[in-house]
């Protein structure tokens, strides 16, 4: 077994790729707050969590002060090792990867911890340097987000890791001990204190933050999602989904800074914060706060995806990293939840054809939306036709999709289940409507109204639409059907099809033979 004090090079992780794809994988992250198991369906694009369990230990509690890992902590992160050993035989995980990061790495009883640590897990832990996990980091958000482009900010226990992003290019990172648990150490637990600590370290971060200006900052970290579901709360906002929750800079530092001075338990929703949690709330509000009064980003947004999906996607090789991670996603959905996955994929090339004949241009964003939602448009068909609205909604305002923000979230829900209840205005979820926006909300009716054409024809089934071809013809919209299903033309798909036309200013036919 490799010496686990050892700083583990990027070139390592690629050796040992997974074992099977089709196999749940599984990471143990040793974290300075938590020791956390995650493990994921298989290694592909999109990994869907299958089990996801954390300890609050602790470990990095009083390291910078004590130089040393505490001995209850320890005892509780072995525990939870111990435990997540049994768990990961009991999912018949194929491969299972184990991290290390600031708090073993800095501590001078860290190599005895991480070798017990091995025993009680059963697995080598690969200790992560600085530098080292501002790249995964990086990575991970590459991986959740699409097409990124600002600075990602990794805050955990122990350390902060900042590290530039653009596409799928990841830039040089810097590490700082400005984690919640350091800062409350380093600063006795006086906020003013550990605000000076911020100001004086971030002079390191300059050029990541003269880079951010403009752009947009990915927040990674537990006590940035906690931050992000307090701010949900405040302003009642309706997606409780964090990755991909954008605010306004300026609206955030506002309340920034009520979280530094206010007491954690009087603070709206609280109860949905661990009680361990709680009081790095302010720490991290403080760092977060110095971030956005230097860089002046243009957005920031809550990232789900860091270190450990960064790994899994560091694994993929280079055609599977350039999926696009939404359309894996609704793909996996497509062919769990559709009566027949292959009329997702006809939907799409059907769709194609017919916005290619409007003037309106489409941008390469809602493209990708368009035929992502084409793949999630059967997801409802198992309930109640009263409700297969609904439960379109239900499904894709809450699924683990990554590469969507909510707005485009807010999109396909809507697109789906306005397929179900018909497209006027007055049909809709009026909070989706209002999260979509006016532009994405008329390109949700749209295809709404070419799913409610598509359907009678197809009837959810494959093979259909390629023989029944829908354009705009002189002026009209125009299907054509084959002789053969003449039957079909009735008043109920002409009715359809003048819907589909009355929402882009013309007159609607069926054609038949």
């Amino acid at each position: 077994m490799a010496s686990p004090s050892a700083i583990l090079a990027p070139a390592e992780f690629a050796q040992g790729a997974v074992r099977d794809r089709n196999r749940p994988v599984a990471i143990i992250d040793i974290g300075s707050n938590s020791v956390r198991l995650v493990a994921y369906d298989g290694l592909g694009r999109a990994p869907t969590p299958m089990y996801n369990e954390k300890v609050l230990c602790g470990l990095g509690r009083n390291v910078f002060t004590t130089g040393r890992l505490n001995d209850e902590a320890v005892a509780r992160a072995l525990a939870a090792l111990s435990r997540f050993r049994v768990l990961c035989k009991t999912m018949r995980v194929s491969q299972v990867f184990v991290l290390a990061t600031a708090a073993a790495r800095d501590a001078q009883n860290g190599p005895d911890f991480l070798r017990a640590a091995e025993e009680a897990c059963g697995e080598e832990i690969r200790l992560l340097s600085g530098r080292r996990e501002a790249e995964l980091s990086a990575l991970g958000v590459v991986s959740g987000f699409h097409a990124p482009d600002g600075v990602v900010g990794d805050m955990g226990g122990g350390s902060l890791e900042l590290v530039d992003v653009r596409g799928t290019v990841v830039g040089q990172g810097v590490t700082m001990p400005l984690g919640g648990l350091t800062l409350q150490d380093l600063s006795g637990g006086s906020i003013k204190k550990a605000g000076k600590l911020v100001r004086e370290h971030m002079r390191k971060a300059a050029p990541q933050l003269e880079i951010l200006r403009g752009r947009t900052f990915y927040a990674v970290g537990g006590t940035w999602r906690a931050i992000a579901r307090l701010h949900q709360a405040s302003r009642g906002y309706p997606v409780h989904v964090m990755h991909g929750y954008t605010v306004d800079p300026t609206d955030e530092l506002s309340f920034l800074q009520i979280v530094e001075q206010t007491d954690a338990s009087q603070l709206q929703d609280v109860e949905s914060v661990s009680e361990a949690r709680r009081p790095l709330l302010a720490y991290g509000a403080l760092v977060l706060e110095e971030i956005i009064r230097v860089g002046r980003p243009r957005a920031v947004a809550i990232s789900a995806s860091g270190v450990r999906e960064g790994l899994l996607f560091e694994q993929l090789d280079r055609d599977t990293r350039l999926v696009d991670p939404l359309l894996a996603s609704a793909s996996e959905f497509n062919a769990l939840r559709a009566r027949a996955p292959g009329h997702g994929e006809e939907l799409i090339a059907w769709t194609d054809r017919f916005v290619a004949d409007l003037d309106g241009p489409e941008t390469a964003d809602e493209r990708r939306l368009r035929h992502a939602a084409c793949l999630l448009a059967d997801v409802g068909w198992r309930a109640h036709p009263d409700y297969r609205g609904e439960q379109s909604i239900a499904v894709i305002q809450n699924a683990a999709f990554v590469g969507v923000d909510h707005p485009g979230r807010a999109y396909l829900s809507l697109a789906v289940s306005l397929r179900h209840t018909g497209v006027g205005p007055e049909k809709a979820n009026q909070v989706l409507r209002a999260l979509a926006g006016p532009r994405l909300f008329d390109r949700a009716r749209l295809l709404g109204a070419l799913l409610r054409v598509a359907f009678p024809v197809s009837a959810g089934m494959d093979g259909a639409l390629p023989q029944a071809p829908l354009g705009v013809e002189e002026g009209r919209v125009t299907l054509r059907l084959p002789a053969e299903w003449k039957d079909l033309g009735g008043d109920r798909l002409l009715n359809r099809v003048r819907g589909l036309a009355r929402l882009i200013g013309c007159d609607g036919r069926v054609v038949v033979g």
